[in-house]
């Protein structure tokens, strides 16, 4: 009995040995709350596929009571949110493509004739393709109204809907993702390259003889051109494998793509390295940049619009390169916008880069112990 009781206090000590352990560095302690309460929070505003704003543009060429009727009933779902009314047909270009509105929706002329004689009545619905899992779940909104609408007016002919989707004409879902994928998974490569580049030259103890040769930046630019190279090598493979092996046809320049993609590179690689500048080890840098990549894939539009998070998300996604690599490499490959279209989207990754590269290079030398 006394061997049991003292197997069972050698184990209470280590037990409480290896808890203040845990608890003694402030990091550990922010590691064990800090994740689990800023995930659960990402996973339950952003990873949502709930449809809940859909911003549409109508041209009411009828402007009759039956079409008015049908309106009223849309705008009444708590779903539909009308961003624009037009008046031509020339204009449904200009706020599908500035992305304004996610479905354009025209009732023709002969709306209400149609219906009073007993003839079908169809209403015309362009899709924003480039979201396809989104501008689905709207087309599937629009036919229960529709259906509702059927029900409501018993004998009379059915409304019918003619969909028509641009960028994505079948709406697959693949389309969507896999060219974002191009930015994403060069980014989690390159980001774990960079953060675990300084940490091991600490852990192995050759940082600080490597501190008294050249400069920092020059340590610097020396680790972050490979990384820009594989992360650039990844994206390549990437693209190969989206446009000949699953067929998504590129409309956009390759030049251009490339250029998007060099710069938000860069960015990820002063994200990387910032955070091995930090670390004591590799274990750290491979802990911190595990954490930062979750928050900035979710937080990125990947699978869900950035219009649909709360507003203070929506905020926080100005400081995420991610974002801007997936839009700018969205509308190259599917629009085949041009650098005007994109240029806005260089803005925020150059400042992302111009942040954190030349803060990574003062960490080398001034990170605190």
């Amino acid at each position: 009995m006394q061997r049991a009781i003292a197997y069972l206090v050698q184990i209470a000590f280590l037990c409480r040995k290896e808890i203040s352990a845990l608890l003694k560095d402030p990091a550990n302690r922010l590691i064990l709350l800090g994740p689990a309460l800023i995930q659960s929070m990402l996973f339950g505003y952003a990873a949502t596929f709930d449809l809940q704003n859909v911003p549409y543009a109508l041209l009411d060429q009828s402007r009759g009571a039956a079409a008015r009727e049908f309106v009223t009933r849309l705008d009444g779902t708590g779903v539909f949110e009308r961003e624009a009314t037009l008046t031509s047909e020339n204009q449904i270009a200009r706020v599908i493509d500035s992305r304004q509105v996610l479905v354009a929706i025209t009732i023709p002329a002969d709306f209400d004739e149609r219906l009073a004689r007993g003839a079908d009545a169809q209403i015309q619905v362009i899709l924003d393709g480039r979201n396809s899992s989104t501008a689905a779940s709207a087309a599937g909104y629009l036919a229960a109204v529709a259906e509702r609408y059927n029900r409501s007016v018993g004998s009379a002919p059915p409304i019918t809907v003619v969909r028509r989707a641009w960028f994505n004409p079948n709406l697959e879902s693949r389309w969507q993702i896999m060219p974002a994928m191009i930015a994403t998974l060069s980014m989690i490569q390159t980001l774990l390259l960079a953060a675990l580049s300084v940490a091991r030259e600490r852990e192995q103890g050759t940082f600080d003889q490597l501190l008294v040769t050249p400069p920092p930046m020059q340590i610097l630019v020396g680790k972050a051109l490979p990384a820009i190279g594989v992360g650039l090598v990844q994206s390549t493979i990437v693209l190969l494998i989206v446009r000949f092996w699953f067929g998504v046809p590129m409309s956009g320049s390759l030049w251009l793509l490339y250029l998007g993609l060099l710069g938000f590179t860069g960015a990820a690689v002063g994200i990387g390295m910032s955070l091995s500048a930090m670390a004591r080890n590799m274990q750290q840098a491979m802990l911190y940049s595990f954490l930062i990549i979750l928050p900035l894939t979710l937080l990125s539009g990947l699978l869900t619009p950035v219009r649909n998070m709360p507003e203070v998300l929506q905020l926080v996604t100005y400081l995420n390169p991610l974002r801007f690599a997936i839009d700018l490499v969205r509308r190259v490959y599917l629009e085949g916008a041009g650098l005007a279209d994109v240029a806005p989207d260089f803005i925020p990754m150059l400042v992302v880069g111009g942040v954190t590269l030349p803060l990574a290079a003062w960490l080398f030398r001034h990170r605190l112990a």
